[in-house]
């Protein structure tokens, strides 16, 4: 990552020294927002949330290492006191950004498989290339800045994931780092409730090609009519990806093999390849065509995006990360966060992976459905229900009750559990999971069950 003392710190962001003797200090490891995090050399970023304010944690984060916190006012060690420190924080990665010396932003959006396709263009944009990418999830007005600040000197391609819970959020987003490359994923149901609908997601996601330099790419998904139609928001060059022959990047061969690990054959122009993946699932076809896209477009051979996509494993937890526990429990934890579309691809995915396991599917309640919380959640429930799971648990004290009683209306001798939060989930199924079984754990973020799955694939057999 680039280097910068903390004069340099505060005159970029338009900050103030205070208690800061040493003004030649060095930020020499990324900046953090987690004092959890702090490792000597980096700058603690002080945010103020609703319920828990960092710049109590500055002393903390300083003693631990931080050569200074980014701070909104004096906090009695070494800070740059700035007054907005999230615009600071902008600030800094877009200075970050101007330093490099030929970088090539890619920008990627969606509903659903945002973090999935970026991990995957981590593992295959190197074909091309030095290649940093967003760590994580962190793709918004915080995350997206700490990326670029992690950026090492010689990043040739940039890969960040560019989120959005409103309108021109994903605009300001590309103030900070003006992408060359545009890839638009899916126009779902994620934060329906915020948006107001999937057209008004669509126009948000939009932001991102329109934001593109006329000699730019824009990526798009052929099989989403919402995501199609931005080729006409962006002056860019445009290539699509989808299932069938059409597009300008296409299968129409997808296989899977008894653990649900899909293989394909990559089409572009005359050149096809054929790819085997190692990750779980058939949704994660699109997600590999949509990066194959990126490359290709760049210039990368079909014939080396398809060896590196064939490579590529998983490389954030909590996204279809398949857990295998010593008796030969298998879990599946995809806990990171949920919404009706992303339910319906792990369900078909635990399916497709049973290979004569019993299923069980523990699902946790979606947040941030506004309005169409309450259909969302009956409609998952008799997907499950229409899906062959064996056993349901219902996760949540609000909706979990549609989900369950949903799911038992669709199909009366499911076994459906209802639990009021993941802290009852192993009782629940104490006595019913066999080492034979095979369990999906999901649900937003906010209801923990990321937790829950590492706890149910810890080994008890020693």
């Amino acid at each position: 990552m680039l280097s910068f003392s903390l004069e340099e710190i505060a005159s970029i962001t338009g900050g103030r020294l205070v208690d800061a003797p040493a003004l030649a200090t060095r930020m020499t490891r990324a900046a953090v927002t987690d004092s959890r995090e702090v490792v000597p050399g980096c700058v603690f970023v002080a945010l103020a949330g609703e319920r828990v304010d960092g710049h109590v944690f500055a002393a903390q984060a300083v003693a631990a290492g931080a050569v200074a916190v980014l701070a909104a006012r004096p906090v009695g060690v070494p800070a740059i006191v700035v007054p907005d420190v999230i615009a600071a924080l902008a600030a800094l990665g877009r200075h970050a950004l101007s330093l490099l010396p030929d970088p090539l932003v890619i920008g990627l959006t969606g509903s659903a498989g945002k973090t999935s396709t970026k991990d995957l263009l981590a593992q295959v944009m190197p074909v091309l290339g030095p290649t940093s990418v967003t760590d994580r999830s962190f793709n918004g007005e915080i995350g997206m800045p700490l990326t670029v600040l992690k950026a090492r000197p010689d990043t040739r391609y940039l890969v960040l994931e560019m989120g959005a819970r409103g309108a021109g959020h994903i605009a300001n987003l590309t103030t900070i780092a003006r992408p060359y490359v545009g890839l638009v994923i899916n126009v779902g149901t994620a934060h329906v409730g915020e948006f107001g609908g999937r057209e008004a997601i669509a126009e948000a996601k939009s932001e991102l090609v329109a934001a593109l330099p006329g000699d730019g790419l824009a990526v798009l998904n052929a099989d989403d009519p919402l995501v199609n139609a931005m080729a006409g928001k962006t002056q860019a060059r445009v290539m699509r990806f989808g299932l069938g022959p059409g597009p300008d990047v296409w299968t129409d061969d997808v296989i899977l093999d008894s653990a649900g690990r899909p293989s394909f054959t990559i089409n572009h122009g005359g050149d096809q390849a054929r790819v085997g993946m190692g990750l779980y699932g058939r949704h994660h076809v699109m997600n590999a065509l949509a990066a194959a896209t990126v490359a290709v477009g760049l210039g990368a051979a079909i014939t080396d995006v398809a060896a590196a996509l064939s490579a590529a494993g998983n490389l954030t937890a909590g996204r279809m990360e398949v857990l295998d526990r010593r008796d030969g429990l298998r879990v599946v934890n995809d806990a990171f966060n949920a919404n009706p579309d992303s339910m319906a691809v792990a369900l078909s995915a635990l399916s497709a992976m049973a290979d004569g396991r019993r299923t069980v599917a523990v699902l946790g309640e979606m947040k941030e459905l506004g309005e169409e919380a309450l259909a969302g959640h009956r409609e998952v429930g008799k997907l499950a229900a229409d899906s062959g799971v064996h056993v349901l648990v219902a996760v949540g004290a609000e909706h979990a009750a549609a989900l369950a009683e949903a799911a038992r209306l669709q199909n009366p001798h499911l076994h459906v559990i209802r639990v009021a939060d993941r802290y009852a989930v192993p009782a629940a199924l104490d006595g019913i999971l066999t080492a034979e079984d095979i369990v999906l754990v999901k649900g937003s973020h906010s209801v923990g069950l990321e937790a829950t799955a590492l706890r149910l694939a810890a080994d008890t057999t020693d």
